[in-house]
């Protein structure tokens, strides 16, 4: 699983309950299927600022709830490797575990094209309105890493 997605899951996770230890979020992180050893996860916690409080672990002062993402074009550059089209669907498959944050990206934009899309581990479907911009979005997906 890429860094990425993994603290984008932990921001998640921080925003959803308490997480009272280290030891908790790991466990939590490990259900949902990111595997990692404390100096990973002690690593994570010090580049996303994590704040250790009397209720547990909580992002720092002002923070959106939702995490900042990299810019769209670095995602796509960096993790997506194929783009196909069938009808009005376009299917981006990514390296493993980089489709959901590509696709939160992907949804943030708020391009024409995409109706919405849905991401797991590694594949993204996304949705347009027809078969001409699921063609046009294919092409603008394919100019950042072709």
């Amino acid at each position: 699983m890429s860094k990425l997605s993994r603290q984008v899951v932990i921001r998640e996770l921080i925003n959803r309950q308490e997480v009272g230890s280290q030891d908790a979020l790991r466990r939590l992180l490990f259900r949902r299927g990111h595997r990692v050893t404390q100096a990973t996860l002690s690593r994570d916690i010090h580049e996303l600022g994590l704040v250790k409080t009397d209720d547990g672990y909580k992002l720092p002062q002002g923070e959106d709830s939702e995490p900042s993402l990299p810019s769209i074009e670095r995602l796509i550059e960096t993790f997506v490797y194929d783009v196909r089209t069938a009808l009005n669907q376009v299917v981006i498959k990514t390296s493993a575990g980089s489709a959901q944050p590509v696709s939160a990206a992907i949804d943030a934009e708020e391009w024409e094209e995409v109706v919405g899309t849905i991401g797991g581990d590694d594949t993204i479907l996304a949705i347009t309105p027809s078969a001409k911009t699921a063609a046009q979005l294919a092409q603008r997906l394919r100019k950042y890493f072709a």
